[in-house]
């Protein structure tokens, strides 16, 4: 399988992208379509986290990320608990993609990375930088913007920005 409109040469192995997507930004997207161009297969890892209140569901959020990146063929978003290396060892997965927006993400991912790396050493974490018309887009930062009525059209798919909408009525607030 092959990223639409790429013909550059792969590595040649599957990678996965976790993360709690919460929502599916177009900084995700950006990492998702550039890890899509150097790995076979990417699988993308909505995770579930007992310690964080989400605002979509884990289907809901592995659908809306599916959704934003169906222009790519060989990337899939899947559930899972538990994990990240436990996960990727279950999709035959060597390697573990993550974004770096800022010097702020990289104490935790670097973090991240150390304990992934004792835990199971035959999986690399490799880093791709967010575009710099991304380095400030958060979920957070929507959810933010979006409970204040803002307009956030420009940092979400359209189909993350209506679902996001439809919640926020749902609620009665924001959006």
């Amino acid at each position: 399988m092959a990223a639409k409109g790429s013909d550059q040469p792969r590595v040649g192995m599957t990678a996965v992208y976790p993360g709690s997507f919460d929502p599916v930004t177009y900084g995700h997207v950006d990492i998702v379509e550039r890890a899509a161009r150097v790995f076979d297969k990417v699988v993308l890892g909505v995770g579930r986290h007992p310690s964080k209140r989400c605002f979509f569901s884990q289907e809901e959020r592995r659908r809306l990320l599916q959704e934003s990146v169906s222009h790519l063929d060989n990337v899939v978003a899947e559930s899972f608990d538990g994990l990240v290396v436990n996960f990727c060892k279950d999709k035959d997965a060597r390697v573990i993609v993550r974004g770096l927006r800022a010097t702020l993400d990289f104490e935790s991912e670097f973090q991240m990375g150390q304990a992934n790396r004792d835990i199971a050493p035959d999986i690399e974490t490799i880093f791709f930088f967010c575009a710099p018309h991304g380095q400030f887009i958060s979920s957070s930062l929507v959810k933010e913007i979006a409970s204040h009525q803002g307009d956030y059209r420009r940092y979400v798919p359209a189909c993350v920005y209506e679902a996001t909408e439809k919640r926020f009525a749902e609620l009665g607030t924001g959006g």
